[in-house]
C-alpha cells in the first residue's frame, strides 16, 4: 500500500519540478491563475501524503488480518489514485498546450478547456476534504500500525508454526533432495576442527526447515556434538527470547533456572553463550533467516572454537547464504515431475493400500501436480486436503478448476499463501511493485530481462540512483535482488552467464495476482480464473479471451498490455480509443496492419510497442507524442519514419527494424531504417537500432552522448572517418552493430582506434587489402565479437587471440584462406565459438591448451572441411556442437 503511496508521490514531485512548470508558464500563461493555483494545491497533498507514506510504510506481518486497517487502507489507495488521476490529466492538458504552433489554435485551446483546468483545482480541493476525513476515520476507529491486534496475532502466530510444523515432519515424508542430504550430512560428520557454517538456500515451501530437521534429528550426527541446538528466527523477533530459546535447549533447566537467564541483558546473554560453548563441540541450526544482520548478531554470540562445530543455515536470500564457508551452500530446487508425483500420492492417497492414483483421478491429478511446479509445501498440503475428500471425479476437477480460488480462501490452503506471502511481505516498497508487475505475464512466461527493465522504467517503477547510473541499469539491480531472495527464478542466460529472462513460481505469482488485484495495482485478465475488470485498476493485461472483455470506460486505466493475439484489430480500436490517459501500450504480436488512430491523441504515452505486428506506415502526427520514452517497431513493415519522430526529445529507446532472414546469412538480413529529420534533438537517446547511413546522420551521432546501443546499415566508407569520431563522444556505448553498403563496399579500419568500453562488436563487411585492423588486438572489454563477410586473406584468429575478456566468438564468410589454427594459451574465456561459410577452409587444427572453457562449437557451411578438426579431443570442457550443412 505504501508503494502507491511512493509512486503518486513520485508522480507529484515530477509535476512540480521547474520544467513541467515552465512548459505550464509557456504553454498556458493566458488561463488566470492555473499555475499558482496547481503548484500550491498539490505541494498541500505532497506533504499529507509524505506524512502518509510514512505511516503506511510500517505495517508488517503483524497486521495481517486486520480488516479495518485493511479498509483504511483501501481508501487511502482510492485517495492515492485520485491524486494520480489530477496529475495526468494536468500532463495531458499541458502536453496538448505543448504541441499546438499555431496562436489562434492556441487561443481556441484554452477557451475549449478552460473547463478542464478549471476541473483540476475542484479535485485538489476534493483530496484535500478526503485525505482530512481519512485522518478522522483513523482516530476514530484507533487505526494503528505496526503494534498487532488480537486476530491479526492468531494469524501470525499461525505463520510461525509453520515452520514449526515442518521441523516436527517425519523423516520417512522426504521425497527428492537425497543428494543435497547425503552432502549435508557428510559436512557435519567431516573431520575437519575449525568452526564450519554452512546454509541452505531456496525458496519458500521448498523444504529448507525439513531438510534441516532430518539432519539435526539424524541420532549418528547428534551423537558427534556435545550439545544442540535449534532456533526459528522469522521476520519479526527479540533477540533475547532467542538467545533465551537456544541457552533453554543447551543447559539443564534446573542449572537454565538457577543462572537467572529469564532476567539477563542481552549482552549478559551473549557472555553467558560464549562461556558455555567456548570448549564445547556444537551443532546450532538457525532457521529461516531473513537478513545478514540478523546472523552478525549470532556470530558474535556463537564462539569460534577448534572443537569442529557446526552452524546450519536455512535462509531464502542468497546474500544470507552467503555467510557460509565457500563451498557450503546448498540451494535446493523444484522437484523433478517423478519425484513430486511420489510425493503427491504419498499424500493424496495414503488412505489406499497400494498408495496408487485411480485411473479415473489421473487426468485431474497430473493437472494438479503439475500446477505445483515440484513445490513440495504445495504437493503436500494439497495432496493431504484430497486425502480427506471423495475419488470422484467431480470432486477433484472441481477443486483444480477453482484452485487459485481455495488458495486464497480455504482455511485448509492457507498455509501455502502464508508461506509465499512472508517473501512478499519482506520485500522493500521498491522492489513489491516491480514484482506483482511481474506476475502479471501469462503463466509459464519467460520474462525479458531488457523487456521487463524498459517497462519498469517507462512505468516510473524506478528510482533513480545517481547520475552515473542509468535507471535501466537500477532496473536490472531489482532483477538481481529478486532473483537473490529465490521470487525469480533465472530461466535462460546468455553465453556471457547473464540472466536473459525469468520465470515465477504459478503458485507465487497466483499469489501476487490475489494482492495486484486487491491493492488495485492490476488485472490480468483471463488468469487464474480473473475474467472481469474493477473499474479501479490502474493496469490491464489481457492474457486470453480479450474479445469478451468489455471496458465501458477505461479512464482509469495506465497501462495496457495484450498477449491475445486472436483479438480483431477493430476490437483494439475501439479499446483504444477509451485509454485517454494510457503511460504504456503494448500491442506486440496484435493483428495489425497500421497503427490506430487514436494512438496520436494519447499525450501521456511513455512506452509504445508495436513489434512484431504487420505495421507499414508510422504517421506524422506521432510527432504530438513528446513524452515518449520507448517506441519498439521490430520486426514490422516499417521502412521510414516522419520526421516528426525528431520532435519526442524524451525518447530513450528506439528499435525499428526487419528481420529477413532468420539464419542471418544472406547479406541484408536486417531492413535498413531511414529517418529523414534531424537527430541531434534526441540526446535522451540511449538505443537507436537500425538506421540507414547518410552524411547527416552520420554527423548529427556526435550529439547523442548517451547512446549505449547502436545500430547502423548501408554504410558507405567516406562515412567511417566521420562515424568513429562521432562514437568517441559516446563514453557509455557497449553495442555496436555495423553493416556495410553491399557486399562489394570495401571499409578501411586501418587508421581507427578501438572503443574503449565496448562489449559487443558486429561488423559485416569486406575490410581494405583483406587484413584485420589492428585495432581488434586492443578492444578491452569485447565479449562478444561477430565478423562476417570480411574476406580475410590471413588467418585472422591471432588477432584478437588474446582478447581476455571475449566470450564469444562467431566468424561467417569472414576468411578467404584454408586453414585456421587456434594455439596454445589463446581465448583463456571464450564458451562459444561459431565458424560458418568459408568455403575454402578444408584445415582447422586446435592445439592443446586453447579455448579451456569453450562449452558450444557451431560449424554451419563448411563444405571444404574433410575431417574433424585436429585437436578437437583437447577441448574436455565441450557440451554442445552443432553441424549444418557440412560437407558429407
Amino acid at each position: 500500500m505504501a508503494d502507491t503511496l511512493f509512486l503518486v508521490l513520485r508522480k507529484v514531485a515530477l509535476s512540480l519540478g521547474d520544467a513541467a512548470l515552465e512548459k505550464l508558464s509557456t504553454g498556458v500563461v493566458e488561463v488566470a491563475s492555473v499555475q499558482t493555483d496547481f503548484e500550491h494545491g498539490m505541494k498541500r497533498i505532497e506533504s499529507e501524503f509524505m506524512i502518509l507514506q510514512a505511516f503506511v510504510s510500517q505495517v508488517n506481518a503483524h497486521n495481517v488480518g486486520d480488516k479495518t486497517l485493511e479498509a483504511w487502507l483501501d481508501q487511502v489507495t482510492n485517495v492515492a489514485h485520485q491524486v494520480e488521476d489530477i496529475v495526468d490529466e494536468y500532463s495531458f492538458l499541458t502536453s496538448q498546450a505543448a504541441v499546438i504552433n499555431n496562436f489562434f489554435k492556441r487561443k481556441f485551446h484554452q477557451a475549449k478547456n478552460f473547463a478542464a483546468w478549471q476541473s483540476l483545482s475542484n479535485q485538489i480541493d476534493e483530496v484535500e476534504i478526503r485525505i482530512q476525513q481519512l485522518s478522522t476515520m483513523k482516530d476514530r476507529y484507533a487505526i494503528s500500525v505496526g503494534e498487532p491486534r488480537k486476530s491479526s496475532t492468531l494469524q501470525y502466530a499461525r505463520q510461525l508454526s509453520l515452520s514449526d510444523s515442518a521441523y516436527l515432519s517425519d523423516d520417512a515424508e522426504l521425497v527428492g533432495n537425497a543428494s543435497e542430504i547425503r552432502r549435508l550430512k557428510q559436512w557435519l560428520l567431516s573431520d575437519r576442527q575449525d568452526q564450519s557454517i554452512m546454509s541452505i538456500l531456496g525458496m519458500g515451501g521448498l523444504g529448507k526447515t525439513a531438510i534441516a530437521s532430518s539432519v539435526y534429528k539424524n541420532q549418528r550426527i547428534s551423537r558427534v556434538f556435545d550439545c544442540y541446538a535449534w532456533v526459528t528466527l522469522s521476520q519479526n523477533y527479540q533477540v533475547e527470547d532467542l538467545m533465551r530459546q537456544i541457552m533453554k535447549q543447551l543447559i539443564d533447566p534446573r542449572a537454565h533456572m538457577a543462572s537467572g537467564v529469564e532476567t539477563m541483558s542481552r549482552v549478559r546473554l551473549i557472555e553467558e553463550l560464549q562461556s558455555y560453548l567456548r570448549d564445547k563441540k556444537y551443532l546450532i541450526v538457525l532457521d529461516d533467516v531473513w537478513d545478514t544482520n540478523d546472523w552478525l548478531f549470532f556470530n558474535c554470540a556463537l564462539v569460534t572454537n577448534n572443537h569442529g562445530s557446526r552452524v546450519l543455515v536455512t535462509t531464502r536470500k542468497k546474500d544470507v547464504a552467503s555467510v557460509a564457508n565457500d563451498g557450503f551452500v546448498v540451494e535446493l530446487k523444484l522437484l523433478p515431475y517423478t519425484e513430486a508425483w511420489h510425493l503427491f500420492s504419498q499424500k493424496a492417497f495414503c488412505r489406499l493400500e497400494d498408495k496408487i492414483c485411480p485411473v479415473n483421478l489421473r487426468p485431474w491429478a497430473e493437472k494438479i501436480v503439475k500446477k505445483c511446479q515440484g513445490l513440495p509445501l504445495a504437493l503436500v498440503t494439497i495432496g493431504s486436503l484430497l486425502s480427506y475428500r471423495e475419488l470422484e471425479e467431480q470432486e477433484w476437477s472441481s477443486l483444480h478448476n477453482q484452485l487459485s480460488w481455495q488458495l486464497a480462501n480455504s482455511p485448509q490452503l492457507s498455509w501455502i499463501m502464508s508461506v509465499l506471502n512472508l517473501s512478499l511481505n519482506d520485500l522493500p516498497g521498491y522492489l513489491k511493485n516491480c514484482f506483482l508487475y511481474c506476475s502479471l505475464f501469462p503463466e509459464d512466461y519467460k520474462i525479458k530481462r531488457r523487456w521487463i527493465c524498459r517497462l519498469w522504467v517507462t512505468e516510473g517503477l524506478v528510482e533513480e540512483r545517481g547520475a552515473g547510473t542509468t535507471m535501466e541499469e537500477v532496473a536490472e539491480c531489482y532483477l538481481n535482488e529478486l532473483t537473490r531472495r529465490s521470487l525469480l527464478e533465472v530461466a535462460e542466460r546468455n553465453v556471457h552467464g547473464r540472466a536473459r529472462s525469468f520465470q515465477m513460481h504459478d503458485l507465487v505469482r497466483d499469489a501476487c495476482l490475489i494482492v495486484a488485484n486487491r491493492e488495485k495495482f492490476a488485472v490480468a485478465y483471463g488468469a487464474s480464473g480473473i475474467n472481469q475488470v474493477t473499474s479501479e485498476a490502474r493496469r490491464l493485461f489481457v492474457q486470453k479471451d480479450g474479445q469478451s472483455l468489455k471496458v465501458a470506460a477505461a479512464s482509469h486505466i495506465r497501462s495496457f498490455i495484450l498477449f491475445d493475439t486472436q483479438v480483431a484489430s477493430s476490437w483494439i480500436d475501439d479499446i483504444s480509443s477509451k485509454l485517454r490517459l494510457i503511460r504504456v501500450l503494448c500491442l506486440r504480436f496484435a493483428n495489425i496492419h497500421q497503427v490506430p488512430g487514436v494512438v496520436s491523441d494519447l499525450l501521456n504515452l511513455h512506452y509504445l510497442d508495436l513489434a512484431h505486428t504487420k505495421v507499414k506506415h508510422i504517421p506524422a502526427s506521432f510527432g504530438k507524442l513528446r513524452n515518449l520514452q520507448v517506441l519498439d517497431l521490430r520486426f514490422s513493415y516499417v521502412e521510414q519514419l516522419p520526421w516528426e519522430i525528431t520532435l519526442l526529445t524524451k525518447l530513450r529507446h528506439l528499435y525499428v527494424y526487419m528481420l529477413h532472414d532468420v539464419q542471418e546469412r544472406i547479406f541484408d538480413c536486417f531492413s535498413a531504417t531511414n529517418i529523414p529529420g534531424n537527430i541531434s534533438c534526441l540526446k535522451n537517446l540511449q538505443t537507436l537500432q537500425s538506421v540507414s547511413a547518410n552524411k547527416d546522420l552520420i554527423t548529427q551521432l556526435r550529439n547523442l552522448t548517451l547512446m549505449r546501443s547502436l545500430a547502423i546499415m548501408k554504410m558507405h566508407q567516406n562515412y567511417i572517418e566521420e562515424l568513429w569520431g562521432s562514437l568517441a563522444k559516446m563514453p557509455s556505448l557497449c553495442r555496436l552493430v555495423i553493416f556495410a553498403n553491399s557486399e562489394d563496399e570495401v571499409l578501411n579500419l586501418v587508421m581507427l582506434k578501438p572503443l574503449a568500453n565496448l562489449k559487443f562488436f558486429w561488423l559485416r563487411g569486406s575490410l581494405h587489402e583483406g587484413v584485420l585492423p589492428h585495432m581488434f588486438a586492443s578492444f578491452e572489454k569485447l565479449a562478444t565479437l561477430k565478423l562476417d563477410c570480411c574476406c580475410l586473406k590471413k588467418d585472422p584468429i591471432s588477432s584478437f587471440a588474446h582478447m581476455l575478456t571475449l566470450v564469444d566468438l562467431k566468424l561467417y564468410r569472414t576468411y578467404d584462406g584454408q586453414q585456421l589454427t587456434f594455439r596454445a594459451g589463446w581465448f583463456p574465456k571464450l564458451s562459444s565459438l561459431e565458424l560458418g561459410d568459408m568455403e575454402h577452409l578444408n584445415s582447422i587444427e586446435i592445439e592443446e591448451g586453447t579455448m579451456k572453457v569453450l562449452h558450444t562449437l557451431e560449424m554451419v557451411g563448411l563444405r571444404g572441411l574433410k575431417v574433424v578438426p585436429r585437436g578437437i579431443k583437447h577441448i574436455d570442457t565441450l557440451q554442445k556442437m552443432l553441424l549444418a550443412d557440412m560437407s558429407k
